[in-house]
């Protein structure tokens, strides 16, 4: 399958629905806190997109997801699904937002403290912030995916952490999940070569333990460090520009 070069309207409707997509997470901060259930999240973020956005939550229901957000919460990789347990001092959760506005969709993720911030779980989540941002600034015509994925995985690695492998990210428009995948690992100077008009995701999944996870038997979604240990994922979705990139879920608290 090709990668599909946006045309400016669409990018235009890209920029709409990817600031959506960041405006959900600015909103849903002062909730939360110790106490407070990922259902109760998911519904707060749900009426928001509906009915002040007047916008879709493409989660929901999507190949049979029951849920509009996705919420990991501290060993939980991604695809976690919100439910009534309420979070505890200490945790650690990914809030992940996809709207669907005009037919096109705006993605990203960002993570929260619970409570009291842990100094080990800090250092995962600035590594792992600093993963995506040092993939997101290589974005440019004539750059390869395998150039993001090394950075990535160098950075990672470098500081201890190690990358999972079995998900990433992809390009993104009309279509939720659209070509290419972008890995969060990889050798220079290989994949596909980016182009402008390219739109897609990079949204790095760094574990403190091994890089393995496995896949809830029970529900078929909710993906898990092996070991148990604490993961963090940071997501923008990112346009190819003439001369680099323009984050499109970008948030005022970026620091790219």
């Amino acid at each position: 399958m090709s990668i599909k070069i946006k045309t400016p309207e669409e990018i235009e409707k890209m920029r709409i629905a990817g600031r959506l997509a960041a405006d959900v997470l600015v909103m849903i901060e002062p909730f939360v806190k110790v106490g407070v259930t990922t259902e109760e999240l998911n519904q707060i973020c749900h009426d928001y997109i509906v009915n002040e956005q007047q916008a879709i939550p493409a989660p929901l229901n999507y190949h049979g997801f029951p849920k509009s957000i996705c919420t990991s919460v501290n060993h939980v990789v991604c695809h976690g699904i919100p439910n009534n347990k309420p979070l505890k001092n200490n945790d650690i959760i990914n809030i992940d937002i996809t709207v669907i506005k005009d037919g096109y969709h705006g993605d990203t993720s960002k993570m929260f403290f619970v409570g009291k911030e842990l100094p080990h779980a800090r250092r995962l989540v600035d590594v792992t912030l600093e993963c995506m941002y040092r993939g997101i600034r290589l974005v440019k015509p004539g750059a390869r995916l395998g150039d993001i994925g090394h950075t990535i995985q160098t950075y990672a690695e470098q500081n201890h952490y190690t990358v999972v492998r079995e998900y990433c990210g992809h390009g993104i428009g009309a279509e939720f999940h659209e070509e290419p995948q972008v890995l969060h690992y990889g050798k220079p100077d290989t994949g596909d070569i980016l182009e402008e008009g390219m739109i897609f995701t990079i949204e790095p999944m760094i574990n403190a333990g091994k890089r393995q996870v496995k896949l809830s038997k029970k529900d078929g979604w909710t993906v898990e460090t092996s070991d148990r240990r604490l993961s963090a994922q940071w997501e923008h979705t990112i346009l190819v520009t003439a001369d680099g990139y323009e984050v499109l879920t970008l948030r005022p608290d970026d620091t790219i």
